[in-house]
């Protein structure tokens, strides 16, 4: 098994696992950082490493456009050549059907992107993908889904819900064969994706389809894309019905702090989201007593620290007044500071997650940190 439950809650469905890689392991709850291009934007492989971020994911279908496949298989893979030393995913791409500047279309056999550089038209297929990601050299790879608009039909939805399950059968068959003769200890993972929109049914027949495969993994997409968060905790509950409890559990797209600490009571183990460093570039400040704009008049000639109850080497050293200045003139240190100050606190949240899960309050550890962190 490539996933062990260390600790449960006594009193939800929140645990403390540990994911086992080809590159080392993983203890979640954890959030992952995203490097989309093997890089978070305005963080170098040593931050994330200094932070303590166990893990990132990467989008196979960006790096297949510019390194390429090819260069980063002949370098030795992403792992080479970002040198990050934690645990890296890669995502197919079917995120990249949520932009109407990439997707062209799907059918049965699988997706039409275009080329942002070259503007030539790409076809991907299930099996094509597999291959790539196994190229790319991730440790974990996600299969190739096709992902429903927020405003999108329950048909057009049920549609999606259909191929990313027979897509999810040609990517387990495919990634299987493809490994026959790689030993188990270095063999990348693959999870599977549920789908199925806010429509208690369809995700309800998406999870039980692909729980019918043997997955690492079971991942959660389309979600935390915009709809009501009473909507995402219901579909995370309806999936859970169905999703086999020793496998990890992951929540694409989550990286608001509470949206985090409801999910792991719901059994969620994994996450990844823009959400920190988008906040961060913008002046958007994540601390233990809420989350604040830092490019306000208020913080203009502040010397308080980001967050005065935080250890990172941010705000050891800078004030919100430097903070604020660089983000106002648009300076990338700026930008810099803020995004890995953001980062840090998430890695801080899930270890102090952890930690209550194993002494039993997580419930208390919940409840308060949802009570300070809403006060602004």
């Amino acid at each position: 098994m490539a996933f062990t439950v260390l600790v449960k809650d006594a009193h939800s469905l929140a645990r403390v696992g540990r994911l086992k890689t080809r590159s080392g392991s993983v203890e979640t709850p954890v959030f992952m950082p995203v490097a989309t291009k093997t890089a978070v934007k305005h963080i170098s492989p040593e931050m994330l490493e200094e932070m303590g971020a166990q893990a990132t994911i990467s989008n196979s279908f960006v790096l297949s456009l510019r390194p390429g496949a090819k260069i980063v298989k002949k370098v030795g893979g992403i792992h080479t050549l970002s040198t990050y030393t934690g645990v890296m995913f890669t995502d197919s791409g079917g995120f990249q059907m949520y932009s109407p500047s990439l997707y062209k279309g799907s059918n049965d056999l699988g997706v039409e992107f275009k080329n942002p550089y070259s503007g030539e038209r790409i076809f991907m297929t299930p099996e094509q993908n597999m291959q790539l990601q196994l190229d790319l050299g991730s440790d974990v790879a996600m299969c190739f889904d096709t992902m429903p608009l927020i405003e999108h039909s329950k048909d057009a939805v049920a549609l999606a819900v259909n191929r990313t399950s027979s897509w999810a059968r040609r990517c387990k068959e495919t990634h299987d064969t493809l490994q026959k003769k790689v030993s188990k200890g270095k063999r990348q993972l693959l999870f599977g994706i549920v789908q199925g929109g806010v429509h208690d049914d369809l995700r309800r027949i998406s999870a039980g389809a692909l729980t019918e495969l043997d997955f690492d993994g079971f991942a959660i997409g389309g979600l935390a894309l915009g709809e009501a968060k009473e909507e995402e905790y219901r579909m995370i509950e309806v999936c859970q019905e169905y999703l086999p409890r020793n496998k990890p559990v992951y929540l694409m797209g989550a990286g608001n702090p509470i949206e985090l600490l409801e999910a792991i009571e719901r059994g969620c183990d994994i996450f990844d989201s823009r959400f920190p460093t988008m906040n961060a570039r913008h002046g958007n400040i994540f601390s233990w007593k809420g989350k604040y704009i830092v490019t306000n008049a208020e913080h203009k000639a502040s010397l308080k620290p980001l967050d005065e109850s935080c250890d990172c080497s941010v705000c050891k050293r800078y004030s919100r007044a430097y903070v604020c200045h660089l983000i106002r003139n648009e300076e990338g240190v700026g930008y810099q500071l803020a995004s890995y100050h953001n980062l840090y606190f998430l890695q801080e949240l899930m270890r102090r997650v952890r930690k209550a899960i194993k002494v039993g309050t997580f419930g208390k550890f919940k409840k308060t940190f949802i009570k300070n962190y809403s006060k602004k």
